[in-house]
């Protein structure tokens, strides 16, 4: 084979969906501040979790009466913890176009037991969101991390709704405009748009979810980690910095830096810029081969994060082994990292555009994809 190595390697070949690259100006010197060894209740830890909190809405632009708490178990357990306290008081409708979002499915029908419209989309695509009736509880994913698609920014969920709406924003927040005053429940983890570590929830609460938490007792146990209410009251405290379970500081103080580069680059407006050229680079270099394609056939679906590729060469005969050799070859070369598709997603790659990720770096790695792919039917025909 004589296909021309690319001469421009990606200074940061890390663009794993989740945990996704740390941002630019990540140093292991800037957590120096964090109170290791402390307790989270000490007056310092408190402080620390308080201005995660306070830091958060200030750039995601969270009005003043909503809640925001940190939550365990990642973006996972902010969305059980949701549906949990939340679900059963009324009809609901669960909405699924993407593995996370077939996951709150199994937890509704399968674990609370409720007698739920279930609407499902393949990968690529979305629901009828027309035909969504949002006077029931609605449990959806805003941005569809597995499959590469979102909400487009056509549609607008009722003002006037009966049901409160529970979103999955773990992909979407600090990348994509949520309308808030449209969401009841928003939930994301830090490990996504923002580069943060693992392990950690966010659940925003808006003044109807804090109604229904504080006039609704679901008929199932819930768990004390996922108590929100006590007497039925909302816990405060937990929306003041006072964690359910212990939180790591350093975590915290991660978050805290990655919030503070999010200020500086013009907050949300300058990461929704950021996700966009990202994502701008890949569409262009698909719109420009004839051999790879966007998941999302509708461009007015397709995801500014998590940008699903699919293989549509002919010659390619099996699909999941020709993507896993691709993202095999460019792995070797150290030019991307994590980059197949989710596992029960369509054969493929995924390559994330969040706003920690520089544009250089796509634009570098679009040639790889050409040597990848050119190197690889050459294998195939060379073996034939």
């Amino acid at each position: 084979m004589n296909i021309t190595i690319p001469a421009t390697r990606p200074a940061n070949p890390r663009f794993s969906s989740g945990p996704c690259a740390k941002p630019p100006v990540f140093t292991l010197e800037n957590l120096s501040d964090a109170p290791l060894g402390r307790s989270h209740r000490a007056a310092v830890g408190k402080a620390k979790l308080k201005l995660a909190i306070d830091q958060s809405r200030r750039v995601l632009g969270v009005p003043e009466n909503y809640l925001i708490g940190i939550v365990p178990a990642s973006d996972t357990g902010a969305v059980e913890m949701a549906m949990w306290n939340l679900l059963g008081q009324r009809p609901v409708e669960m909405l699924a176009w993407e593995s996370f979002g077939a996951g709150w499915v199994t937890d509704a029908v399968k674990q609370l037991k409720l007698d739920a419209v279930v609407r499902t989309a393949d990968y690529g695509e979305i629901v009828d969101l027309d035909a969504v009736d949002f006077d029931k509880d609605v449990v959806f994913t805003w941005n569809g991390t597995t499959s590469g698609v979102r909400v487009p920014a056509a549609f607008e969920i009722p003002a006037d709704r009966a049901g409160l709406t529970i979103c999955d924003a773990t992909s979407a927040a600090f990348a994509q405009d949520l309308p808030w005053d449209r969401l009841d429940v928003v939930t994301y983890s830090w490990q996504k748009v923002l580069g943060g570590e693992a392990a950690h929830g966010m659940i925003i609460l808006s003044p109807r979810a804090v109604e229904r938490l504080e006039t609704y007792t679901p008929s199932w146990p819930l768990p004390k980690i996922f108590r929100l209410t006590k007497a039925g009251k909302i816990i405060g405290d937990i929306f003041e910095g006072a964690t359910i379970n212990t939180p790591s500081m350093l975590c915290v103080e991660d978050y805290l830096q990655a919030l503070n580069w999010a200020e500086s680059v013009d907050g949300l407006k300058g990461l929704i810029a950021r996700a966009d050229a990202n994502a701008a680079a890949i569409h262009a270099f698909c719109d420009s081969r004839d051999w790879i394609a966007n998941l999302a056939a509708d461009p007015t679906l397709r995801s500014n994060t998590s940008v699903c590729l699919k293989f549509t060469d002919t010659r390619i005969t099996d699909g999941a082994a020709f993507a896993k050799a691709v993202a095999k070859r460019l792995e070797a070369e150290g030019v991307a990292l994590d980059i197949g598709a989710y596992r029960d997603a369509p054969a493929g790659l995924r390559i994330w555009c969040g706003a920690t990720v520089e544009t250089s770096d796509i634009e570098a790695l679009m040639p790889w994809l050409d040597w990848a792919f050119e190197t690889e039917i050459a294998a195939l025909q060379a073996a034939a």
